[in-house]
């Protein structure tokens, strides 16, 4: 399984980013090998819109079976559950505190986003 975590740098221990769509990369845990790797997500950072949209059809492709975050919008939160991706929002601290508190049953997968739909 591969969990990642929205990030502003590239290591496991760079803190958590609390938006999906505007993250500047996402720091990526597979269970299976106990490895961690990035992935950039800069090209979304300063997109005028559908930035979640867009960093959740990469989470997507990546194979991601679980994101954490900070926060989701609604149309992330809707693409990344049709791609059967698990959203744990509401993270704080590093990425690599994150994974833990998740795979130690901390941080449980939301039911719905929790950021409003912008107008």
């Amino acid at each position: 399984m591969k969990i990642a975590v929205t990030a502003q740098g590239k290591d496991p221990d760079s803190a958590i980013d609390p938006r999906l769509g505007r993250a500047q990369a996402f720091v990526i845990y597979d269970t299976g090998t106990g490895r961690y790797e990035s992935a950039d997500n800069t090209q979304n950072l300063k997109a005028a819109q559908g930035a979640g949209i867009q960093s959740a059809s990469n989470l997507a492709r990546l194979g991601i079976s679980a994101v954490i975050t900070g926060h989701c919008g609604p149309k992330a939160f809707g693409l990344l559950q049709s791609a059967r991706i698990s959203v744990i929002t509401g993270a704080t601290g590093t990425a690599r505190e994150a994974i833990e508190a998740y795979l130690s049953g901390h941080l449980k997968p939301a039911a719905a986003p929790d950021v409003e739909p912008h107008r």
